[in-house]
């Protein structure tokens, strides 16, 4: 589960890391007195989004028209997400951005720690470009902490103040059951201070039932259908919607999505055995979404039949462009009822993906 930002900095201060002084206000507050923030502050749109920055959803402005300048961007939304929460913060005179993270390396079964002295907007491309640039430590999950020289094996030369904060990142990561806590970016501020000026935690979905912060986090409508119908569902920030069944295939249509410079909304396992009125509802829950633009269905059949995936789909009646790659019990007959109702079809994964990247880019 995505925390908010404002949540990810709660844990963050929790750690002890400094975020920046802010408040989170909703349509109809009074945001009270904001002059403790100093002349000017920041409004973040608090929504799930990656760019957010670049749609609008950032705004700097004077503190005494904050009020006003919220009221505008409620009124907004952002990549087809409705701004109803925004986290009103101080303004704070960075000198220099780094990046921090601590991720689970799928590959290695382990926490990896990356560290970059670039941090910012621009980190996808440094990391894409120049990837010499991010330094990674692997951990043993047997530790209980980072030890000091793999803090400095990350640090290098860049500014010992930052050293504390990567180690207390590590246990926030921890103590909250993340797959992912990150800053970014990490700020040296004029005065010295350090400060993590965004936050993006993702706690695991299989640890919820121990993270207190899960528990009373007010969920989307998507996450709530989700969760009605047994659903394996987490909303991530693109607009390639993803419905499959088995962990390991949805894993690996996302990969691809990736791969073929697409983002995906989210990941949504329907689970094996699935019938006509289970992918009905998967379909129709991705739909809710203004932000999806079209929805590969990715489904094998064994005990999940196709002729029961396609009368799901079409049941479904979305206005969303469907993609559909399914293989196994009953394919000819899924096929067939799908043609009949004009949608798109392909034989394997990466040709369903390629069409997707033809028709959103």
């Amino acid at each position: 589960m995505k925390l908010r930002e404002f949540e990810g900095k709660r844990v963050f201060a929790e750690a002890g890391i400094p975020v920046p002084r802010g408040r989170v206000i909703r349509p109809g507050d009074e945001p009270g007195d904001l002059d403790e923030f100093g002349d000017e502050v920041v409004l973040k749109a608090q929504v799930d989004v990656g760019g957010r920055g670049k749609a609008g959803g950032v705004v700097i402005c004077p503190t005494a028209e904050a009020p006003a300048r919220a009221g505008d961007l409620f009124g907004t939304t952002i990549r087809g997400l409705p701004v109803t929460e925004i986290l009103v913060e101080e303004r704070l005179p960075i000198v220099h951005e780094y990046y921090c993270a601590v991720m689970v390396d799928r590959s290695t079964s382990q926490p990896v720690v990356l560290f970059a002295e670039a941090g910012g907007v621009e980190i996808e491309e440094t990391a894409k470009n120049d990837p010499d640039r991010v330094r990674r430590v692997g951990i043993s999950p047997l530790l209980s902490g980072l030890p000091p020289f793999a803090v400095r094996d990350l640090v290098g030369a860049a500014p010992k103040a930052l050293a504390p904060i990567v180690s207390a990142l590590y246990r926030a990561f921890l103590a909250n059951d993340a797959i992912l806590a990150e800053i970014n970016p990490l700020a040296i501020l004029e005065d010295g201070r350090v400060m993590a000026v965004d936050a993006k935690v993702i706690v695991d979905d299989n640890a919820l039932a121990r993270q207190g912060i899960a528990q009373n986090r007010d969920l989307s409508e998507r996450e709530r259908e989700a969760e009605r119908h047994g659903f394996s569902y987490v909303e991530l920030d693109g607009d390639v919607g993803v419905v499959g069944n088995g962990a390991g295939l949805t894993m690996a249509t996302l990969d691809l999505i990736e791969h073929y410079g697409l983002r995906a909304a989210n990941f949504l396992d329907v689970g094996g055995g699935a019938d006509r009125e289970r992918v009905a509802h998967a379909v129709r829950l991705l739909a809710l979404s203004p932000g999806v633009r079209v929805i590969i269905v990715n489904l094998l059949g064994g005990i999940t039949r196709c002729d029961e995936v396609a009368l799901g789909i079409v049941d479904a009646g979305v206005r969303q462009r469907i993609i559909v790659r399914m293989a196994g019990t009953n394919e000819e007959e899924g096929r067939a009822i799908l043609g009949e109702h004009g949608y798109e079809m392909y034989g394997s994964m990466d040709e369903a993906v390629a069409a997707a990247a033809g028709g959103t880019r």
